[in-house]
């Protein structure tokens, strides 16, 4: 009598499943797993904030909380892909060891200090204002100048075409000169 002898299991995945996406893929456990996009509430389209290629991301939440960000397929930039800062970007929003609270430490301090919101704008407005003051130039040598050298602003990478240009409006407006965008250094 013959026994019918079970192939070992590389030989009955090359025989049956070669390609490793069926019954060689699945165990009791992956068939339990549903992905995090199928919980969520809504899907909205963003941008990654990392750098100032703007690939496209969609974006997963579930009860006003984001739960994964993956590449938006239909972003004529990134057509669905992430490098990986864009892909780990859902732990940048979601870290506990996100700061939520604006934080200051004040002059010759030696601890931080939480801050409201308000206040810590108004203090920057006041810091704004007085160095503009302190550093205006009416005119030199008969010349019109209005200008002020008392600040300068430096741009970061991660922001957009409309977000600089909205930036050198603001910093032209209040009469600073020295404005730059680490984009272009």
């Amino acid at each position: 009598m013959r026994f019918a002898m079970e192939l070992p299991p590389l030989l009955r995945q090359l025989r049956e499943d070669p390609t490793a996406r069926g019954a060689a893929a699945r165990s009791r456990r992956s068939e339990r797993l549903r992905p995090r996009t199928s919980e969520a509430d809504r899907m909205v389209k963003s941008v990654c904030p990392y750098c100032a290629v703007g690939c496209g991301q969609r974006v997963w939440v579930k009860d006003d909380q984001v739960t994964q960000i993956e590449g938006d397929p239909d972003s004529p930039i990134s057509r669905g892909r992430l490098c990986p800062k864009g892909a780990a970007s859902e732990q940048l929003v979601n870290s506990a060891e996100r700061l939520r609270k604006v934080k200051y430490r004040p002059p010759h301090g030696t601890e931080w200090e939480e801050l409201d919101l308000d206040k810590a704008m108004e203090m920057i407005t006041d810091r704004v204002l007085a160095a503009r003051e302190a550093g205006w130039q009416q005119e030199r040598d008969g010349a019109k100048l209005n200008r002020t050298l008392g600040f300068a602003h430096l741009g970061g990478a991660t922001l957009d075409n409309e977000e600089n240009y909205l930036i050198k409006k603001l910093f032209t407006a209040m009469g600073a000169v020295q404005i730059e965008n680490q984009a272009r250094i």
